[in-house]
């Protein structure tokens, strides 16, 4: 008997839908129950309504569910959305109030003052916001968690344990994004091969704002932010998977590049504590080749689950520089959701 927590998934013949899928093949503690698209998908078989392309064919065990319609009713209580902003936020809302624990990759109830916009390893403690919004919106069993952008979270998880060790008071950060993030078909190939796109659309306002509220604190039942400045530059790049970024910081107190890379080698948190299922061994992993990270490389790092950080050096107008890559379809998108809901599941929020 298949005792596991069935679930749900929104958007999943998607790319990010795909992510899902696949990461919650055999989980241990989830089984995907249910597969929610749109019209031109309803009805059909998995294998046959979803144009899968992240690798030769989707899982066995749901290539014969049924795709069911976003108006169709769900048994499962978790529900792990993979729905494009605009559409997701009030289908979000009313699966909610139905009483499911939705964990949501789409943009529109990230900034909401309710709603945890959680990276497990960085702000765990701001779970405590669910009893607010439940208590503001009617909801009694019900709740929404956000993940972050793919950016900002391969971002906040080098930026963590830099910032409670020497402090951050301000820091430039410019993305070179992989094709893949804007889905798929994505960007057409005459605008992105032998280009860069030096702008994606809300890309740069995300960065900055989401990593204010993710570092914050939750204090008397409201979010704190950060009170760190940080200015970002957003390009797409020709690659397929993997997003870079190159960072500088003004530090609260010195430090040398062997202390920033000592910190974040070092650093663990609750989900390395509890050993969830997908949590990475190391959040953070520090290469000291000088052409390290690549993405080719470097992007399936603990199973694209951590943030790859080289070439730390000391920076001529800050303090410190370095490059962060990550996998922005894994920990940058449905392995951020994943975790999220172990980690509450094992903190008793899925009671």
């Amino acid at each position: 008997m298949d005792d596991r927590i069935e679930v749900a998934i929104l958007g999943a013949t998607g790319s990010v839908g795909q992510r899902f899928v696949q990461l919650l093949a055999g989980h241990p503690w989830f089984r995907v129950a249910e597969l929610v698209g749109s019209e031109r998908s309803a009805g059909k078989p998995y294998l046959e309504a979803c144009d899968w392309r992240i690798s030769s064919a989707p899982p066995q065990e749901v290539r014969s569910l049924t795709v069911k319609h976003y108006e169709e009713p769900l048994r499962s209580t978790i529900v792990f959305s993979a729905l494009p902003g605009g559409l997701a936020g009030p289908i979000e809302e009313s699966l909610a109030a139905e009483g499911k624990r939705v964990f949501t990759n789409a943009r529109d109830h990230r900034m909401d003052p309710d709603v945890p916009l959680m990276i497990p390893e960085v702000n765990a403690e701001h779970a405590a916001a669910i009893e607010r919004q439940r208590h503001e919106r009617g909801w009694r069993n019900g709740f929404i968690v956000a993940n972050p952008n793919c950016s900002t979270i391969h971002l906040v998880l080098a930026l963590k344990p830099i910032l409670d060790s020497f402090g951050i008071q301000q820091g430039i950060v410019t993305t070179l994004q992989a094709s893949s993030g804007a889905g798929y078909p994505g960007v057409p190939s005459l605008d992105l091969i032998d280009n860069v796109i030096p702008y994606i659309g809300g890309e740069e306002e995300k960065i900055e704002q989401e990593s204010r509220k993710i570092l914050g604190r939750w204090v008397d039942g409201r979010f704190e932010e950060a009170p760190i400045v940080l200015s970002a530059h957003c390009n797409r790049v020709p690659v397929r998977d993997g997003h870079m970024e190159t960072v500088s910081l003004k530090l609260g107190q010195t430090a040398a590049p062997a202390d920033i890379a000592r910190v974040l080698a070092d650093f663990r948190a609750r989900p390395q504590e509890l050993e969830l299922p997908t949590a990475p061994r190391r959040p953070v992993v520090v290469l000291d080749q000088p052409d390290r990270p690549q993405p080719v490389l470097d992007r399936d790092a603990e199973d694209g689950m951590a943030s790859v950080v080289g070439r730390i050096r000391t920076c001529p107008v800050f303090d410190v520089r370095f490059v962060v890559l990550g996998h922005n379809t894994i920990r940058g998108a449905a392995g951020a959701s994943v975790l999220n809901a172990e980690l509450l599941l094992r903190e008793g929020w899925l009671d």
